[in-house]
């Protein structure tokens, strides 16, 4: 007996140019300065809603008061979007009686 080898013709395949990936494009999260709030105030919510070192809202909070507002994270349009929710829903300075509300914060196209 022998062994015969049969060999099929190749299948002919198209080939497709890999699917880009889209990046979506960068947004920053912007803390706006205010007077109702206090550098202790900042970096607690800094703490508690980005994770960052007290060291790192202490720059935060020195920055916006200094400067007038302070880029807090770089990241997605939906996740900017959550952050600056948060940053309106943190609640008002326990350390400063006329403290009536949130800081505000904003989004802006990462340019």
């Amino acid at each position: 007996m022998t062994a015969e080898t049969l060999t099929l013709p190749a299948k002919k395949t198209k080939s497709r140019p890999e699917e880009e990936v889209k990046k979506q494009p960068p947004y920053h999260v912007i803390l706006l300065n205010d007077d109702d709030h206090t550098f202790d105030y900042v970096i607690h919510m800094m703490q508690t809603l980005f994770g960052y070192p007290r060291e790192k809202g202490y720059q935060i909070a020195l920055q916006v008061h200094t400067q007038g507002r302070a880029i807090v994270l770089t990241t997605t349009k939906e996740h900017a979007e959550l952050k600056r929710d948060q940053i309106h829903a943190f609640g008002p300075d326990p350390l400063l009686p006329r403290s009536k509300g949130s800081m505000s914060a904003v989004i802006e196209p990462a340019e």
